[in-house]
């Protein structure tokens, strides 16, 4: 099992910039990817950002240049860095893990931009 827990939203106004982190404990061995989704009001869940063991990433066409994942390994921690933040971005930002054909999500962080 692996628990997840986010911190780091909050109100920022358009064109500011929040850190999102994600503490991550448990089975920490299990993991092989960690990525970065939100779900807007009213809207699916969608992906925003995948780091993997290897360091690779992967980002929405909308967030490229804005958005910056990284992955803690002496911390068990995943980071989301997001600049010049717009009001699309507005969302429940979660966290998930996965790895072993298990994944894990945590209950989310809010954030809200204002125009």
């Amino acid at each position: 099992q692996v628990q997840l827990v986010e911190s780091g939203g909050g109100l920022v106004q358009a064109g500011g910039s929040l850190r999102l982190s994600c503490a991550a404990s448990g089975s920490i061995s299990s993991i092989n990817s960690m990525a970065w989704y939100r779900q807007p009001p009213g809207k699916q869940r969608e992906l925003v950002a995948v780091i993997r063991s290897g360091g690779e990433t992967n980002y929405a066409d909308s967030v490229k240049g804005r958005f910056t994942i990284s992955r803690d390994n002496a911390k068990n921690t995943l980071n989301l860095q997001m600049n010049s933040l717009k009001p699309e971005d507005t969302a429940v930002y979660l966290c998930y893990a996965g790895g072993y054909g298990m994944y894990y999500w945590g209950k989310g962080t809010l954030v809200t931009v204002s125009s």
